[in-house]
């Protein structure tokens, strides 16, 4: 896995490393370094050595720098032209770019590869809102659920069960890793909202389609023969409408449990999963009907087995 430095001038590259924990988790191997007004060069050359000596690996190292031309670039410039083969620098460093280090990192193990992936992405992630034609064109064409159709059985490729349905976690690291060309959102509550419709569809990663649909509908088309060539990406808000489209036939096999948001009435079973005496049942259920659990927030997390987690904590 490479090694994050990401830096800036002032504290900027703190809380843009908060706000990326927010949406990606914490994460391993990343450090922050920050160039203050009363700093120099010598300064900086010491925080960036200090962050280098924390990793305890000999992987590749990659600079997320502010500013193309700035101290925090130039300083790293000289790091990386030292060692160029293991070193690598971004600059005009996004929040984009950062959740989208996070997931690549996960598939990558030098920092030029990383490098070059993250400029185009990180470019996308500047958007507006009315967008310019040829985005609007884009979202059209990915709402459009007949695209890509042919004979055959939709091929359903991850299973995940999140509270925050299509978020950061989810676009940058767990579809890559999914494969799939689809995402499908499935859910009553959703599908009647299109304000929260709108927000899914344009949350969806560069070449994914995404849809919403409710329970019934997804039930339907598990069952048509005209979906071949979906390779899809169940999103579900609740375990209960995980369990309502398996009794009606939708053939989930596995399914990812990632994260279960709190509220009153609900005990907390690890750091992100949050659940009462009925989300109990209701996996108790999926159990008996042949479901696997995986319970993992992001790709390269340990598999935790739910049903000690449940035990653990005692759910009342």
């Amino acid at each position: 896995m490479v090694n994050l430095i990401v830096a800036s001038h002032g504290d900027f590259a703190k809380g843009i490393l908060m706000s990326g924990s927010m949406i990606f988790g914490e994460q391993e191997n990343v450090e922050v370094v920050t160039f203050q007004p009363t700093e120099g060069p010598d300064d900086l050359d010491k925080h960036y050595q200090t962050a280098l000596s924390k990793f305890d690996n000999d992987d590749d190292t990659l600079f997320l720098v502010d500013l193309w031309g700035g101290s925090p670039f130039n300083r790293a410039s000289l790091i990386q032209q030292q060692d160029p083969e293991h070193k690598a620098i971004v600059a005009g460093l996004n929040l984009p770019m950062l959740i989208e280090a996070y997931g690549g990192r996960l598939g990558m193990n030098t920092a030029a590869d990383l490098a070059k992936y993250l400029v185009p992405v990180s470019k996308d992630g500047v958007r507006s809102v009315p967008e310019a034609e040829e985005p609007k064109a884009a979202v059209a064409k990915q709402a459009d659920s007949t695209a890509g159709l042919k004979p055959g059985h939709i091929n359903i490729k991850l299973v995940r069960l999140d509270t925050r349905l299509l978020h950061g976690q989810v676009a940058t690291a767990w579809t890559p890793d999914s494969k799939a060309n689809r995402i499908i959102v499935v859910s009553d509550a959703v599908a009647g909202d299109e304000l929260r419709k709108s927000l899914i569809q344009q949350a969806a990663p560069n070449g994914v389609q995404a849809n919403i649909v409710p329970i019934s509908k997804m039930v339907e088309v598990s069952k048509d023969d005209r979906f071949g060539g979906v390779d899809a990406f169940l999103l579900f808000e609740t375990v209960g409408d995980v369990l309502r489209a398996v009794e009606g036939g939708v053939p989930i096999k596995s399914l990812n449990v990632g994260s279960m948001a709190h509220s009153e009435g609900k005990t907390m079973v690890n750091k992100v999963l949050s659940m009462d005496k009925a989300d109990v049942a209701a996996f108790e259920k999926l159990r008996d009907l042949g479901v696997e659990f995986d319970v993992r927030k992001v790709p390269n997390d340990s598999n935790a087995n739910l049903f000690d987690l449940i035990k653990k904590a005692n759910v009342k």
